[in-house]
């Protein structure tokens, strides 16, 4: 459980603290990203493009919520989760449209037991942009520690549809698959 929940974490802190340009998941860069995330063959590329869709659904037009992105992640990053769901509730509130938000959002919920409501975050998410790995995975995270591994492995199924390099993903898919399999 631990390693998922790592892996949840590693997911919603991979993009970087500084975009580079105003865009969000209506960017249309993605398509084309997306698009070649599923053609990839070498684990190396598909991390830069892990890595550049994670880069757009951090960017905002906004500096504020930029600058509230930022303090998020670096309240993250020091483990100061109620600092970092305190922004990230303005955040939302201030930029109901910026889905990265609500995922981060999630994902503090995640970190703090708070199961529910991170679902009800990863649901807004998804409603913004339904693309969202990080967001598919959490999900399926969150699922497996209520113990309903028959709705993970559809989440896991569907994170990996979208973004078949998550290899921690496919590794916990394999583990639940195998302990569904009768004796």
């Amino acid at each position: 459980m631990r390693r998922l929940a790592t892996l949840f974490l590693g997911l919603a802190l991979l993009s970087p603290l500084s975009p580079p340009a105003a865009a969000d998941q209506t960017d249309e860069r993605l398509d084309a990203l997306f698009e070649e995330l599923q053609e990839v063959q070498d684990p190396i590329n598909a991390r830069g493009l892990q890595n550049a869709i994670w880069a757009i659904w951090m960017e905002s037009d906004d500096p504020e919520a930029e600058a509230a992105m930022t303090a998020g992640i670096a309240a993250l990053d020091d483990r100061n989760f109620e600092r970092a769901l305190a922004i990230y509730d303005e955040l939302v509130e201030s930029a109901p449209d910026y889905a990265e938000a609500w995922n981060k959002r999630a994902t503090v919920h995640y970190l703090l037991g708070n199961y529910e409501a991170s679902l009800e975050d990863i649901e807004h998410t998804l409603e913004l942009e339904p693309r969202h790995f990080g967001a598919i995975t959490g999900r399926g995270l969150i699922q497996h520690a209520q113990g309903n591994d028959p709705a993970a492995i559809d989440s896991f199924e569907r994170a990996l549809e979208i973004h078949p390099h998550l290899q921690s993903v496919r590794q916990n898919l394999r583990a639940l698959k195998a302990r569904q399999q009768p004796i």
